[in-house]
């Protein structure tokens, strides 16, 4: 038997859905994205889940819960050019994908905010640097 699709159409419905404690992760990593980002970019809800572009994408957020996350447990917070990123802490990880880097979260606790606000400036940069294509 087929898993019934899930479509949300808000990030009210998004909360609705996730466990408690992937709810209040997405939930910060998104405020600290906000935050970081400080008005660059757009938010959207991509793929189920909150995804940050500006002249491309620039990361997002999937919870375990949400199909095709990817992950078993956790929030998986993901950079769309990664590779393109210094990590110079080595903060996250490479997995097989070549071009997305990520960390999973399982709790608040594990949230290094100075190297993850370094890493989403970082990223933010990078996006600034791609062209717009007409």
């Amino acid at each position: 038997m087929a898993k019934a699709q899930v479509k949300f159409r808000s990030l009210v419905e998004l909360f609705e859905f996730l466990p408690k404690e992937e709810a209040l992760l997405t939930d910060i990593l998104r405020q600290i994205t906000t935050e970081t980002l400080n008005g660059y970019g757009k938010e959207k809800l991509s793929y189920n889940v909150p995804f940050f572009y500006g002249n491309k994408s620039i990361c997002l957020i999937f919870p375990a819960s949400v199909p095709r996350s990817g992950v078993k447990s956790g929030v998986f917070f993901g950079f769309w050019y990664g590779n393109r990123l210094k990590d110079e802490n080595n903060y996250l990880e490479h997995g097989t994908n070549r071009q997305i880097f990520y960390k999973v979260y399982q709790s608040v606790d594990e949230i290094d905010v100075p190297a993850l606000t370094g890493l989403i400036k970082e990223a933010m940069e990078l996006d600034k640097g791609f062209k717009i294509k007409n």
